[in-house]
């Protein structure tokens, strides 16, 4: 679709002027959700004491399996698989870290395919430096390609737990990547002789979204039934993760029900008709960040934002002239009321929101004595709108940079350092000015979690963004700098590319890291949801049946307990 004319809305903030203007126009899907989550949820009887009882027994269950490390280890992977180890972190460091210590004698007495694997994940997804050439015992001598000898008797389950740990190799570790490669193309000929139809199920998931890769919340709805098939499950372990599970989408649907009625007061659809209104979808976002109670003004502060600039970015993109824009950016850059009689009527709404926004961000980190917070939060805002303005400059002109070029002004219009930094504002004492420094620095952990945006974006957006008048993409980048090759030779090259900076994200956490792992957690987190979200459609713009269910799963229907 080319420039299109943006029609009539009655009462809206759009002048006549604005709306005769020739404009790329995207004609974005409407919310479909109206006002169903502005409804707070009821309260119900307190179960905090039951809670507690249970992550009690649940602690002493550590004791008891102290002396057998892979008993412990099932215990840990059941319990982060459940999402519920926010409940155990102190010890589950502590058994990992124990379990470090001795692995060597740990490999010496469990030197099969599975306990090998699950603990050279576990171990590696906690920080631990594991050395991959552990898999090499398992690599088939007789063999003149990259096969390994747990194949011949048909270890499903050591097989899929490999697969799984092969998600966590950083660069140069050539035995995970022919491994990946090798259990996949295993699994996917074993899979219709699989008579167990959970271990089934699990190949099928895993196979379409590795752990490493997936959200936590809607990872433990996944696995809560088929944890429940087991019949040696931990009914305890089951139950906390169920009540626990319900409590937490309580308290994210009050949550919701605030935000919406912030959005609401906004009135995008009617006010600012040409933007995405997605308040429920970036609220959905967020708590793929995170979704931890202790972090209600973290996921307050980044909805907001989220939802803030995703309109911004829809301006730039989808409906403001060149000449509009430039008075915008300016505007950000002077961040300061008395812009706003220089700015068109619907420019000033998203404005003063954005002002307003910050205006109770700031109150916040006053209250809290962390006042130089907004100043990097601002920053990372006027980066932002930088490099929308450059990109809209390069639509005018029709312009198509080489991918390098694309790629230094896209990592920041993709949002995610920006964003990045925005998850830090609420996350208390362990983010310190250094972490806020260390982000803008543009970290391998950052940098990648950006790649995977911007890429994976670029791809499944490509058909949508050629019916418009739209910036070049990663994809007519490549294909310019590569004349001779394809629209599927150049994805197929952003798709390594993505791979590249999953190995990246990987290595970020080993240890030691220069700052806290749970902030470094927010960039990985980060590229988890645009894993879900794009991973074969831009489910945030265009809200299908598989995003409704999503976020169904987790902020309508409840876990039956």
């Amino acid at each position: 679709m080319k420039a299109e004319r943006v029609s009539q809305v009655s009462g809206s903030p759009l002048s006549s002027q604005t709306q005769n203007t020739s404009r790329p126009f995207a004609n974005f899907q409407p919310d479909i959700w109206g006002d169903q989550f502005l409804v707070e949820p009821a309260t119900t009887a307190p179960e905090e004491v039951l809670v507690e009882e249970l992550k009690e027994t649940v602690k002493r269950e550590f004791k008891a399996t102290a002396k057998n490390a892979l008993q412990q280890l099932q215990l840990i992977d059941s319990i982060q698989r459940l999402g519920i180890a926010y409940h155990f972190e102190v010890e589950i460091d502590e058994a990992l870290q124990y379990l470090m210590d001795r692995y060597t004698d740990f490999l010496e007495c469990n030197d099969d395919i599975y306990s090998t694997a699950l603990s050279f994940r576990l171990l590696r997804q906690h920080g631990h430096r594991v050395s991959s050439k552990i898999f090499e015992k398992f690599k088939d001598d007789q063999s003149d390609e990259d096969e390994f000898k747990f194949s011949i008797n048909g270890d499903v389950m050591g097989m899929l737990e490999f697969y799984e740990a092969t998600h966590l190799s950083v660069h140069g570790e050539d035995v995970l990547d022919y491994g990946r490669d090798f259990t996949r193309t295993q699994l996917q000929s074993m899979l219709p002789n699989i008579s167990n139809t959970s271990v089934a199920e699990q190949v099928v998931h895993a196979l379409k979204k590795p752990n490493r890769r997936g959200l936590t919340r809607l990872e433990a709805r996944r696995y809560m039934p088929i944890y429940e098939q087991n019949t040696c499950h931990d009914k305890i372990l089951l139950r906390l993760a169920k009540l626990d599970f319900n409590r937490l989408q309580s308290l994210h649907k009050w949550e919701l029900a605030q935000i919406c009625r912030w959005w609401k007061s906004l009135d995008v659809g009617r006010n600012l008709p040409f933007a995405r209104d997605r308040v429920v979808e970036a609220y959905f976002w967020i708590l793929g960040i995170y979704f931890e109670p202790h972090y209600i003004l973290a996921r307050k502060i980044l909805a907001k934002v989220l939802a803030i600039t995703s309109i911004i970015d829809d301006m730039y993109d989808a409906y403001g002239t060149l000449e509009e824009l430039k008075f915008f950016t300016q505007a950000i850059e002077r961040w300061s009321a008395a812009c706003l009689d220089e700015l068109p009527e619907y420019m000033k709404l998203c404005y003063q929101a954005l002002l307003d926004v910050y205006q109770e961000i700031e109150e916040e980190m006053i209250k809290e004595k962390r006042l130089y917070r907004i100043n990097y939060a601002k920053e990372v805002i006027k980066i932002l709108v930088r490099a929308y303005q450059a990109e809209a400059e390069w639509r005018q002109k029709g312009y198509v940079p080489t991918l390098e070029e694309y790629m230094r002004v896209a990592l920041e219009s993709c949002g995610y350092a920006s964003l990045i930094i925005i998850s830090f504002l609420g996350m208390g004492d362990i983010a310190t000015e250094e972490a806020f420094q260390w982000v803008l620095g543009s970290p391998d952990p950052v940098k990648a979690a950006s790649v995977v945006c911007r890429l994976q974006d670029d791809i499944v957006g490509y058909k949508f963004d050629k019916q418009r008048d739209h910036v070049a993409s990663a994809i007519d980048c490549y294909m310019k700098d590569n004349i001779n090759s394809s629209k599927e030779q150049a994805i197929n090259k952003l798709k390594n590319e993505i791979e590249k900076a999953w190995k990246d994200i990987n290595d970020g956490f080993l240890r030691p890291t220069k700052i806290p792992a749970p902030l470094i957690d927010r960039a990985l987190n980060f590229a988890r949801v645009i894993d879900v979200v794009y991973k074969e459609d831009d489910w945030y713009t265009r809200v299908g049946p598989e995003m409704q269910a999503y976020i169904k799963q987790i902020l309508v229907d409840p876990v039956p307990e």
